[in-house]
């Protein structure tokens, strides 16, 4: 596959994740404060199921496509440290096998039951603060040299 394919891929499914998650953590919180508990939690399972759904097929496009680039990068991620371009790439990889770890976790924790509340909330929290952080370092990669 081409890597202009394999990055409108890429790019895609990024847009659906991060969006998602964008979603989760500073809409739903926003929405919390205004609906009853109960109605609340109807709105998160529902979510949540849709997610269960949907999110397994983004994440296999995302990270399908996401190695083949990176495979394309293979002598810079060979030696990360002698590029800034390398070093963050290898960062930004990092960070996403933090998330990748992160989504095995809740659909773990989401069978067994014990995906809740508090715990649902830090998770997405976390989440997002580290597909911010992999944003700004798939842009820095080829803004930034030192």
């Amino acid at each position: 596959m081409s890597y202009g394919v394999l990055l409108i891929l890429h790019l895609l499914a990024a847009i659906a994740f991060v969006g998602t998650v964008f979603f989760e953590v500073v809409m739903l919180e926003g929405v919390r404060k205004h609906l009853p508990q109960e109605t609340m939690r109807a709105v998160e399972r529902a979510i949540g199921n849709q997610s269960t759904a949907v999110m397994p097929w983004v994440l296999l496009t995302l990270y399908a496509a996401g190695i083949s680039l990176a495979w394309q990068h293979r002598a810079a991620l060979a030696q990360p440290l002698t590029s800034s371009f390398g070093l963050l790439l290898m960062l930004k990889i990092a960070l996403s096998l933090s998330v990748f770890g992160h989504f095995a976790s809740a659909m773990f924790w989401r069978r067994r039951g014990v995906l809740g509340g508090r715990r649902s909330r830090r998770l997405h929290l976390s989440v997002f603060c580290h597909v911010l952080a992999i944003v700004l370092l798939a842009k820095a990669m080829f803004y930034v040299q030192w």
